[in-house]
Formats: structure tokens, C-alpha cells, sequence
């Protein structure tokens, strides 16, 4: 690693601590920043500041961080995978299925009625829902690929699956009354503050096995640039390396869609925006530098999203997209090509 690859690693991981002090000293409560820092050291004397940092504001930076870095990390890996620029963490059909499972939940909770519509759309009957949809389109794309050798044929496989997933969902849609079509759609919006600490220990295991199988492929990822032909050459068990990719890829965006909600821009984003500051193609840089970009990048939008001294909260779907999109535009549009 050179020594500007390691100042700017140095730099990012020191903005990191910034924008995450930043975002927890940002709401519609004003709570000074040495109240904020003791606070998160559970050494404050103002018992409902001490309950704001620790039971709301500290999960929901903790979330936002784990969703940008596992959103970066998979598109990442997606689209070295693929060596497609526009391959993201959803590409296989990832997102669909989570979609699918909260849509057979919300919008065919009319059909039961009374009780059982109540169990139905409780918060972990979503995320269950959400993370089935996941892991049985996941289940599928493993199939497949183990059948199927050409990796751009599991792309278009996976693009498949969410253009049939999406059908079902409007589908049931037509169908659903006003109240459960605007639930369905607040869910879409995502969100990163409706977790307990409980629910985020339990989404924190899942993303750091998830962690585990990217760092895993690290070797693996670098190989797949030079070409599956030569990879093989070089003796790279592609079948086994795939399905660790992949594998990693869905933990990490199935576990952030059951828990935070589909978000946008990130997971495509990101990884073009770490390849504009960073000069290489080693994924033991960019993979570190990624996670670094992606959390800093998801604390900046929330922290924009909950608009600072005002009760009202943004989509954060919406504010990714806002904030990311044409900065990316204007980074890709300044350095005149796409750096992959």
C-alpha cells in the first residue's frame, strides 16, 4: 500500500468519527456536543439526553454505518464480479425478494383479517418476511449458478427474477385497500432508526459473517479482473469463488434490506466514487476504502434526512439519491471516463 493510498485511508477513517459525532449531535432535540460525548460514554447527568444519544440516535449512526459500508462492500464485489459498471448489490434479484416477502405480508394481510392481520404486519414479521424473500432468491440464484457457468448468464438470471418478483408485487397491489398499499410504501422508503439495540446485535452478526466471506474473497476479486479464463489459469476455483461472492453479497444486502428497507444509490455508487480517489485496482485497498466511503456517505445523508432542529424526517431512499446521484455525475463528468 502506498503512502497516499494510506494518508487518504488515515483521512477518511478520521472524517468517519467526525460525521458520526456529527450525526448523533443532530435531531429535533439540541443536546450540547459535551453532553453528546458524555452521553455516549454513559457518564451524563441529564437522564433524557442520556436516553436519547444511547436508545435512539447511537443505533440508528451504528445502522447507518453498517448500511453504507454493506451496500458499498456488495456493489463492490457485484460489479467486479460481473466487470460491470452498473452491477449493483441487488442485481440478483436480491432486493425483489425481500420486496416480494414484505409485499405477501402487508398487501396479503387482507386476506386474513382481525388477529392474524395484526401478527402479520408486526415490525419482525416484516423483517422475517423480508429476509425469506432474500434467502429463497438467493437460494435459487445458488442453484442456478452451480448449473450455470457464464456469470453475465447469471446477471441477466437475477435481473429476471426481479422483473418477476415486481410483477407479483403490483399484482397484489392492484388488489390492496389505500392503507396497506401506503404502508408497503413507507417501507420502501427505508429507514435506519427503528432498531433496538437487540434487533441490531442481531442484524450486526449477520453483516459481519457477510464481512467475513468478502474479506475471504479478497484474493479471488482481484483475479476475476484479469478475466475468468485467465483466472484459471492462474488455478482460481471459479465455481467455489463465485459462490463465496455471491453468498457474501447476499448476507450483507438481505440483511440491510430486511432491517433498514430497499435504499437506493449506494451500493452502485460508492464503489465508483472510492475508484475516483483511490489510484488502484487491489481490492485490499479499495474493499477498506469503500467501507470507509460507504458509512460516511450514509451518515452525511441521514444526517440531512432528519432535518437538524425540525420533528420531520425525510425518506432516506429519497436523500441518497438527491445528495449521491449528480455528485457522482459531476465526479464521472470532470474526470471524462468511467475509472473500472
Amino acid at each position: 500500500m502506498t503512502i497516499k493510498n494510506t494518508s487518504v485511508l488515515v483521512i477518511l477513517s478520521a472524517i468517519l468519527i467526525v460525521c458520526f459525532f456529527m450525526n448523533i449531535s443532530l435531531g429535533s432535540v439540541s443536546i450540547p456536543v459535551s453532553h453528546v460525548i458524555s452521553a455516549v460514554f454513559g457518564t451524563s447527568d441529564h437522564e433524557s439526553w442520556q436516553y436519547i444519544i444511547v436508545d435512539y440516535r447511537l443505533p440508528k449512526a451504528i445502522t447507518a454505518i453498517l448500511v453504507g459500508s454493506g451496500l458499498g462492500i456488495s456493489g463492490l464485489m457485484m460489479q467486479t464480479l460481473f466487470r460491470n459498471p452498473l452491477a449493483g448489490p441487488f442485481v440478483l434479484g436480491i432486493s425483489s425478494g425481500a420486496s416480494l416477502g414484505v409485499a405477501l405480508v402487508i398487501l396479503g394481510s387482507g386476506l386474513f383479517g382481525g388477529v392474524f392481520a395484526g401478527v402479520l404486519i408486526s415490525k419482525w414479521s416484516i423483517v422475517i418476511a423480508a429476509s425469506l424473500g432474500s434467502f429463497l432468491v438467493l437460494l435459487a440464484v445458488l442453484l442456478i449458478s452451480a448449473k450455470v457457468r457464464d456469470t453475465m448468464a447469471i446477471l441477466i438470471i437475477g435481473l429476471m427474477f426481479g422483473s418477476i418478483t415486481a410483477a407479483i408485487v403490483s399484482v397484489l397491489s392492484y388488489f390492496s385497500s389505500a392503507e396497506q398499499l401506503q404502508q408497503y410504501i413507507f417501507w420502501g422508503f427505508g429507514s435506519l432508526g427503528n432498531l433496538s439495540w437487540d434487533e441490531l446485535w442481531i442484524f450486526f452478526g449477520i453483516y459481519a459473517l457477510g464481512l467475513l466471506f468478502a474479506i475471504a474473497s479478497l484474493k479471488a476479486l482481484d483475479t476475476f479482473l484479469l478475466g475468468e479464463n485467465y483466472a484459471k489459469s492462474l488455478g482460481l476455483n471459479i465455481k467455489q469463488s463465485r459462490l463465496i461472492i455471491i453468498l457474501a453479497t447476499s448476507l450483507l444486502a438481505g440483511s440491510i434490506t430486511a432491517f433498514a428497507g430497499p435504499i437506493a444509490f449506494i451500493g452502485l455508487a460508492i464503489p465508483h466514487l472510492t475508484r475516483q480517489l483511490f489510484d488502484t485496482s487491489s481490492h485490499r485497498i479499495l474493499l477498506p476504502a469503500v467501507f470507509l466511503i460507504g458509512a460516511i456517505v450514509m451518515l452525511i445523508c441521514d444526517s440531512i434526512a432528519q432535518l437538524p432542529t425540525s420533528d420531520y424526517m425525510l425518506p432516506i431512499n429519497a436523500i441518497t439519491s438527491l445528495i449521491g446521484a449528480p455528485v457522482v455525475v459531476w465526479l464521472l463528468v470532470k474526470q471524462r471516463k468511467m475509472i473500472f
